[in-house]
């Protein structure tokens, strides 16, 4: 066994047997079976997003260099998952109509801590492997950058990341809809080990949305409670507005929590588990 499918077994395994997946109360966990994607430090992608996602996006390379040693190599490797919401908590969301529900606030709040050991474990097991790693989210220097072009934005995406890792597509509402759907959360480690990278299954950056591959959908539009969604795309200040202040100072110490997020245009949609094949505005199961 490679290290490549070492590291999928070690990502699985954390997912599967870390106390810090399991829900509230010990029922149920956050986050189900992961995807796993590799791609290749080098990939142009990555420095074509300097110029789609602005100058401050910084290069598999350039997080290299913090992980210390020599300069960064041009080689290496950005390992990236994707760690599906359960069926339970996703449930819970699909009958929301204006808030999350407490079970999807929990798994934004607790289950991202729980995805930041995932992280740090990752890059662990990359330097038992011989390599340098870093994870550009724990990273002392990661940070949020309001562009004037492109809103709110940060240092390092991990949804174009994923795109790049053949993990999956953009959607209208600006997530990343993999093979298990929408609706989850996504984790980086870049390394200088080389490990062969995944295929990317598509030809379009929006592939896998119905409505942006011209199909009858939108159905994100109308689950979204602070109208952030149209035809046109995502409004990303109306919709962090929303989340960070409106759904956060209303529900926050209610669910114990100290970030809620939203997640109704990622619940109660096609793309909600799975990659729509044309079925319109269908509910998933």
């Amino acid at each position: 066994m490679d290290t490549r499918e070492r590291l999928c077994e070690e990502i699985a395994r954390f997912v599967q047997q870390h106390p810090d997946n399991l829900r509230e109360g010990g029922e149920g966990r956050y986050f189900g079976e992961p995807l796993v994607g590799f791609a290749a430090a080098d990939d142009p992608l990555f420095a074509a997003y300097q110029t789609i996602i602005g100058a401050f996006h910084r290069t598999p390379g350039e997080w290299l260099a913090e992980a210390g040693g020599d300069p960064a190599p041009r080689a290496g490797t950005v390992v990236c998952w994707v760690l599906p919401i359960t069926v339970e908590v996703r449930q819970s969301n699909r009958r929301q109509k204006e808030f999350p529900s407490r079970q999807w606030a929990h798994t934004r709040d607790f289950g991202e801590k729980f995805n930041r050991g995932l992280r740090a474990r990752v890059a662990e097991f990359l330097f038992e492997q011989g390599g340098r790693a870093v994870a550009p989210m724990l990273a002392a220097s990661w940070q949020r950058v309001v562009d004037p072009v492109v809103g709110l934005a940060s240092t390092w995406s991990e949804r174009h990341a994923a795109y790049a890792a053949g993990l999956g597509t953009f959607s209208l509402n600006d997530g990343l809809i993999t093979p298990r759907g929408i609706a989850h959360r996504l984790g980086t480690v870049v390394t200088d080990l080389v490990l062969e990278p995944s295929p990317r299954p598509y030809a379009d950056y929006r592939e896998n949305c119905l409505t942006c591959r011209g199909e009858e959908c939108g159905a994100c539009i109308p689950r979204c409670p602070a109208a952030a969604i149209t035809l046109a795309g995502h409004d990303k200040d109306r919709c962090q507005q929303y989340t960070y202040e409106t759904v956060l100072g209303t529900k926050g110490e209610e669910y114990g929590v100290s970030i809620t997020g939203c997640g109704l245009c990622q619940t109660g949609v096609p793309c909600e588990s799975r990659i729509p094949t044309g079925t319109g505005g269908q509910r998933t199961r």
